[in-house]
C-alpha cells in the first residue's frame, strides 16, 4: 500500500458493516449527533481534543473533515447504529506507517453505548478493513495508561499489550504516560480466519 493508494481509497471511503452497525463518511448532517457526544467531559477526558463548546463548532468541524475527505488523507469513519440510524461515533485510522506497513486505529464512542461491545465490534470491523484491503502487516493502538475501559478493547480485539511510553506525551498541560498495544497480520489470521477483500471492490 503506497501514498498515492490510500488517497485514492479514502476520497470515497467504502461503506464497512457489521451485525449491529455500518461505517461510513461523516456529513455535514451529523452535527447534532456528534456534538451529543463530542460535547462530553468524560468522552474527551483521555482524547487529545477538548469537549465542543456549541453546536456551531461542531458544524465547523464537519465541514473541514469534508475537505480532508476531498483531499484523501483524512481515515476515518462515522459509527452509525442500525437500529435508530444515530450516528454514534468515529472510527478509524489516526495515522499510517507506509514504509512500515502499519497503521494506528483510534475511536471515540457516545457514552450512551459504552458496555454493549460497540467498541469492540467497530474496532475488528476496522481491523478487518485495514488487513484483508489494505493488506497491513502490523495494526497498533495507543491509549493514555489510565484509561483501562480502552485498554479492556483493544484485548478484546485480541491485540496484544507491549507496555508504556512514560510522560511522553504533554497533552492539556500535563505529561501522560501512554500505553502501546498491537496485532500483527499472522496473529489476525489466526483469530478471525483468511484474507476476503472482495466486499470492498467497486
Amino acid at each position: 500500500m503506497n501514498r498515492d493508494e490510500l488517497t485514492k481509497i479514502f476520497r470515497d471511503p467504502p461503506v464497512l458493516n457489521t451485525r449491529r452497525l455500518y461505517l461510513r463518511k461523516m456529513l455535514k448532517k451529523d452535527s447534532a449527533d456528534m456534538f451529543e457526544y463530542a460535547s462530553r467531559h468524560e468522552v474527551t477526558k483521555y482524547l487529545l481534543w477538548d469537549p465542543h463548546e456549541n453546536r456551531g463548532f461542531t458544524q465547523s468541524y464537519l465541514s473541514y473533515i469534508q475537505s480532508r475527505y476531498r483531499a484523501g488523507d483524512f481515515y476515518d469513519w462515522a459509527v452509525i447504529y442500525r437500529d435508530n440510524d444515530k450516528m454514534i461515533g468515529t472510527c478509524g485510522f489516526t495515522r499510517f506507517n507506509i514504509e512500515a506497513n502499519s497503521a494506528e486505529v483510534g475511536y471515540v464512542l457516545n457514552p450512551l453505548y459504552w458496555g454493549i461491545g460497540i467498541a469492540p465490534e467497530v474496532v475488528r470491523e476496522v481491523m478487518r478493513f485495514g488487513f484483508d484491503y489494505l493488506r497491513l502487516h502490523r495494526i497498533e493502538a495507543r491509549f493514555m495508561a489510565d484509561n483501562r475501559r480502552s485498554l479492556r478493547v483493544m484485548e478484546k480485539v485480541g491485540m496484544t499489550f507491549e507496555g508504556i511510553n512514560r510522560e511522553s506525551m504533554h497533552v492539556k498541560g500535563k505529561y501522560v504516560s501512554v500505553g502501546v498495544c498491537s496485532i500483527l497480520e499472522q496473529e489476525y489470521r489466526k483469530l478471525y480466519g483468511p484474507r476476503y477483500e472482495n466486499e470492498y471492490i467497486r
